[in-house]
């Protein structure tokens, strides 16, 4: 992370140079590519339905990387692997990244009260650290914000800040599911809120933070946050497309404005640059980024939970940090096997179940199947 290097005369003061991103983990040639992968691609692709991005790569080099489709069916415009997908719920790996970044800069602490930042926020006990790992207990703002547009027949398609979304909160005082630290219970509402604090913690757009903060460090040229409260027409070429059906393409609303839970736009080969940046220290330390990745809450079938920002694979000698996304016809998985040193990550444009049938590219590339349904109660693996 650091060098040192003497100034002129005797000053011994040391020079600190922040480490770069290594921009040659992307270099690829498709005629090196791992026939077993692609012959596996293209299978989820005509049996499956899989249509998106690909990208596998082992021990800091790419195996295997595609655009496989159509980015905008109805326009007949095909993927190519520079394409930007909305990143859905893979965006709070990074929203995490961001709050942990906060606390190594002693601008807040995890144990900190939501109302410490906003005092009309309307539930006690809530702290980050409940947030990050969902434990907070609050409603899910999606369907409490849907269901007051719908009865009073707001304006759907200008999308709302975060602001907006937590003034909401603080006018309508939804129930919330349970209270603070009870159990596990994910929804987008813990990161919406993370997204708002960085906002009031760093006088900046989450947009504008995120870019100099993370984006930027981490190489990510081709990433950025869009908000529909800030853009009428989102600048990406990919479209959504809803129920597996390419029929069904999603028009963006007044949902897509908050952001922190999504609302980050990026590419494969930038969520590889970003597993980089991770491990190589560039974004945090690595005592910050091993408490991120603890389980936070009771396993399910032995092996999965979920820390700050993560969802996690554990198994003897094997851990596997990743997350899903799904959200307005897109759906992603991303995974990280640390010990391995494999990165996957899937894009997918065309939301169905084409992500649920990927264990024999776990196989392929020497990972643990991470699926739930793959291991029993006592977490052994089973034939399902």
């Amino acid at each position: 992370m650091l060098s040192c290097s003497n100034s002129k005369g005797n000053d011994k003061t040391p020079v600190v140079t922040k480490a770069k991103p290594d921009l040659n983990i992307l270099k690829y040639d498709s005629a090196n590519a791992d026939k077993r992968i692609d012959d596996f691609m293209q299978h989820l692709h005509t049996h499956s339905g899989f249509n998106g991005n690909v990208l596998v790569a082992k021990h800091g080099k790419i195996l295997y990387e595609n655009a496989i489709g159509w980015a905008d069916y109805l326009r007949k415009k095909k993927l190519t692997i520079g394409s930007q997908f909305e990143l859905a719920s893979v965006s709070k790996t990074m929203t995490s990244t961001a709050i942990l970044q906060l606390m190594e800069r002693g601008k807040l602490r995890l144990d900190q009260n939501v109302k410490d930042f906003f005092p009309n926020f309307p539930y006690d006990g809530v702290t980050i650290k409940l947030l990050l790992t969902h434990r907070s207990g609050l409603m899910n703002y999606v369907y409490f914000t849907d269901d007051i547009y719908r009865k009073e027949h707001r304006d759907e398609r200008k999308g709302i800040s975060n602001q907006d979304e937590m003034n909401l909160i603080a006018q309508y005082k939804p129930a919330r599911f349970n209270v603070p630290d009870k159990r596990f219970l994910y929804n987008n509402s813990n990161f919406m809120v993370l997204g708002s604090i960085i906002e009031k913690v760093t006088g900046m757009p989450y947009a504008k933070y995120m870019k100099e903060n993370v984006f930027d460090p981490a190489g990510m040229s081709h990433t950025a946050v869009y908000s529909k409260a800030a853009y009428d027409k989102i600048p990406v070429d990919v479209v959504g497309h809803d129920r597996g059906q390419w029929r069904y393409s999603v028009a963006q609303n007044f949902l897509d404005g908050p952001v922190g839970d999504k609302g980050i736009y990026s590419t494969v080969g930038d969520l590889y640059l970003f597993d980089n940046a991770l491990r190589r220290g560039l974004l945090l330390k690595q005592a910050t980024m091993d408490s991120a990745y603890v389980p936070r809450n009771p396993m399910l079938h032995g092996h999965f939970s979920y820390g700050y920002g993560w969802r996690i694979f554990e198994a003897p000698g094997q851990q596997v940090i990743y997350h899903t996304g799904w959200w307005h016809g897109f759906r992603h998985i991303y995974l990280r096997d640390m010990k391995n040193d494999i990165t996957i990550v899937l894009l997918s444009n065309l939301a169905n179940g084409s992500l649920l049938h990927l264990d024999d590219l776990f196989k392929i590339v020497g990972m643990p199947v991470v699926r739930k349904s793959a291991y029993n109660g006592t977490g052994e693996t089973s034939d399902d």
